[in-house]
């Protein structure tokens, strides 16, 4: 707090806003909502730095969001989760976004918006379909957290293998060997999704990440 007031700390970045559903709570459930994003003091003396050779956070994001648009196939069904990292996919293909709700493209063009689960439903019918999500920082969620829209029926028709995954390294790094988590609500969905999975993480730089539940 000291250094913040004292101007020590001039670079920011957004966050994820999480909190846990007290309607559920009060129901017995334990569940954290997602509410938004916000701008958060950033210093380096409190963040794990794994930035190398100047490759810096934002230029990780802006090629994670080219290797995603470049090899984009023509007539699928791109679903784009919530988050800052997938927004710079939309913004890479000059596309409005929804910060904290569902989009998707066809042929990199917004078709939809904002879309709830019945919508987001409807519009797979049959065409060939991926998912696009990223992690949420120091959790390790990539489904039930914040992406309700994307149901398990839904996930089921599109398929694990259709599924891509995109985070820094440095969140990856932020979950001190925890798995990624799914919380579908679907228990033998997510024992399916469980596994090694490839994690985008820049142009042409890929991971492999467990996946728990």
């Amino acid at each position: 707090m000291s250094a913040f007031l004292s101007s020590k700390i001039d670079k920011f970045r957004e966050a994820e806003v999480m909190d846990i559903d007290e309607e559920l709570f009060r129901a017995g459930h334990v569940k954290a909502k997602l509410y938004g994003y916000l701008k958060v003091p950033e210093s380096r003396a409190y963040i794990q730095n794994v930035k190398s050779g100047g490759y810096s956070e934002k230029e990780a994001i802006a090629g994670m969001a080219a290797e995603i648009t470049e090899n984009m196939e023509g007539n699928t069904l791109y679903i784009i989760g919530p988050g800052t990292t997938t927004r710079s996919i939309m913004e890479r293909l000059g596309l409005t976004n929804t910060l904290i709700g569902v989009d998707v493209v066809y042929n990199k063009k917004v078709i939809a918006n904002d879309v709830n689960e019945k919508q987001l439903y409807n519009l797979l019918g049959n065409n060939r379909c991926k998912i696009v999500i990223t992690v949420i920082g120091g959790q390790g969620h990539i489904f039930g957290r914040g992406n309700q829209q994307i149901s398990p029926r839904i996930i089921k028709k599109v398929g694990k293998e259709n599924i891509i995954i995109i985070a820094t390294k440095e969140k990856l790094i932020s979950l001190n060997q925890s798995p990624l988590l799914v919380d579908t609500g679907d228990v033998k969905l997510d024992k399916e999704l469980s596994g090694y999975i490839r994690v985008v993480t820049g142009f042409e730089d890929y991971v492999f990440f467990r996946i728990g539940f």
